[in-house]
């Protein structure tokens, strides 16, 4: 009864939170998710622990029945041999007793009495014919006892047989169930934990992944000190999280192929550096391509309105980076619709959205003359793998912070190049001499403290005081020893509302006193970098002496626990005491 309570108890869960999830505001949701997350544990650990517990029984009895069905086998051929051996016995009892009668009729009684010595050696002969049929009876009766009792031993391993198996059936039926409601519960919890990442995600989302027709304005005080945007922030000390690009850094840069191009590579090399081993390839386009908004003409209509990068660069030394984009865009649309090289046609629509490639009809229907001359100088282009020898997913976005990370497509599985986009061609000459650097994205080194609607909770800027930088830092000092705790790291004073379960700075300081004390002063930090591209590690000097972080790990509770939208939104990132 407990445990179809439990299971009940699941299926509730499963089937009605998301309707109060629905209902209620987002701060109230993140306490109801922790609750559930919660309930879930205590309600998952018995279930699972006896699913495990029937699992092994299952097991042990199909050991059982795969035993028993050995023996039954090696019974079936002893009967077999025996059966075989009866029949012989039989065989030759049957010719042994017909050979005794026709003796017995060729001599008469009289004959046998007149002559004594054919009586004796006759009589001799009649005792020894009777003596061999009776040792016949006796062995074909032995033969019979044991094809029956083996033949009860086999009955008796058929019954035990079907008993285990009716056994294991139940076994299996529990052990079903139950999978299924561990099935339902596993669903739920990553529903749950998907929610708790879209709430987090209303504190950091951030710009669109691409620039878009017009190239965006630098946000005021997000630069750092010694740059046209800094901000002082008029306190001492001051703490700030610089981000290098943003997701999701693979494919094309944006910005890279502008600084690229402004270096003198034409489009075929800003491509191959980015896509790697591909070959530029000339096709028939299709005449037109499906998509959210209808049927477009291809190429004189759908790619002359891609407006996912800046026409006017082109007329700033970047037309190599706008035929880049053009063929680039020509293969994701391709690739995206289910064009293939032996199946040449339009399968499903694109949208006309960030989700996929932004189209404007405005500027379908007015191009900028560059722009025109991009996508009609690159007409029928596209990209194919020397790997795969396919159509590639070309992916682009607008900063990747000077390192891109490699990535296997999915149309037939080609890998892209993991590469510092840097003009050494490695991490020596970073962040200086990155192409995004040079093209002056202004993504490439950036302090966020708005989120994408411009919110920024009362900040003006992006700098952390004392108290701040140390209440971060007890925060991952707790989660260090305790990933549990990350339901009460959310931010204690928070502009989006109050979460209910969050623990304040004092109660976060007592926290960490259970793992060698709190934090009270940072006095210097420092950030070692990956080869691989990311924040490896952060040193703090504070007063309980040298503490290390992983870069993943601060970025993570520097994400929940900083105030307003200050947020990180990359793993390659800088920490700057100022």
């Amino acid at each position: 009864m407990k445990r179809l309570l439990l299971a009940l108890f699941l299926g509730f869960l499963f089937l009605a939170l998301p309707i109060q999830i629905r209902a209620k505001s987002i701060d109230d949701q993140l306490q109801d998710i922790q609750n559930q997350l919660d309930m879930l544990a205590k309600a998952l650990a018995p279930l699972e622990s006896e699913y495990s517990q029937l699992q092994a029984k299952i097991q042990t009895s199909q050991k059982q029945i795969a035993n028993i069905q050995a023996m039954m086998h090696q019974l079936d051929q002893q009967l077999l041999d025996k059966e075989a051996d009866l029949a012989v016995k039989k065989i030759i009892l049957a010719q042994k007793a017909r050979r005794y009668y026709v003796n017995l009729q060729k001599f008469s009684p009289l004959e046998i009495f007149l002559n004594s010595h054919s009586s004796q050696e006759i009589v001799f002969q009649f005792g020894w014919y009777h003596a061999v049929l009776a040792q016949n009876r006796q062995a074909i009766q032995a033969v019979s006892q044991e094809l029956a009792r083996l033949n009860q031993q086999k009955q008796r391993l058929a019954q035990e047989k079907l008993q285990l198996a009716q056994l294991q059936k139940r076994f299996q039926q529990r052990a079903t169930f139950l999978a299924g409601e561990i099935s339902k519960a596993h669903r739920y919890r990553a529903m749950l934990t998907q929610k708790q990442e879209e709430l987090i995600r209303l504190k950091t989302e951030m710009f669109t992944t691409s620039v878009g027709e017009t190239p965006p304005v630098q946000d005021a005080c997000a630069g750092p000190p010694g740059s046209s945007n800094f901000c002082d922030p008029g306190f001492r000390p001051a703490f700030a999280a610089f981000s290098f690009g943003a997701p999701h850094r693979k494919g094309m840069s944006q910005y890279g192929a502008y600084g690229r191009a402004k270096k003198g590579q034409d489009y075929q090399q800003i491509l191959r550096a980015y896509y790697g081993n591909v070959r530029l390839e000339t096709i028939n386009s299709p005449a037109t391509i499906a998509t959210t908004i209808g049927s477009l003409p291809f190429e004189d209509n759908y790619l002359l309105g891609i407006a996912e990068m800046p026409s006017d660069w082109g007329n700033k030394g970047g037309y190599a980076a706008l035929k880049a984009q053009a063929v680039a865009a020509r293969t994701y649309a391709l690739a995206y619709t289910g064009w293939r090289r032996n199946s040449p046609t339009v399968k499903k629509a694109i949208c006309t959205s960030e989700s996929c490639q932004v189209y404007s009809r405005s500027k379908a229907s007015h191009p900028p003359d560059v722009w025109r001359r991009a996508v009609q100088e690159t007409r029928g282009q596209i990209l194919v793998s020397n790997q795969t020898q396919e159509i590639i997913s070309s992916w682009y976005a607008s900063t990747a912070g000077g390192a891109i990370y490699s990535y296997r497509e999915s149309v037939a599985g080609h890998v892209t190049p993991q590469l510092w986009d840097t003009t050494c061609g490695n991490q020596s000459c970073w962040p200086q001499d990155a192409y995004e650097n040079i093209a002056a994205s202004p993504w490439f080194y950036k302090a966020w403290y708005k989120n994408r609607s411009g919110k920024s909770c009362g900040r003006s800027h992006p700098w952390l005081n004392q108290e701040e930088m140390a209440d971060i830092l007890n925060a991952l000092i707790v989660y260090q020893h305790d990933r549990g705790a990350i339901s009460h790291l959310s931010q204690p004073d928070s502009c989006w509302g109050s979460i209910p379960g969050t623990w304040s700075p004092s109660r976060l300081r007592q926290e960490a006193d259970k793992y060698g004390g709190h934090i009270t002063s940072v006095s210097n930090v420092s950030v070692h970098y990956s080869s691989g591209g990311y924040t490896q590690e952060i040193v703090f000097q504070t007063n309980r002496g040298s503490l290390t972080f992983s870069g993943d790990d601060f970025k993570q509770i520097f994400n929940l626990r900083a105030p307003g939208a200050i947020h990180l939104t990359s793993r390659l990132f800088n920490l700057i005491r100022y």
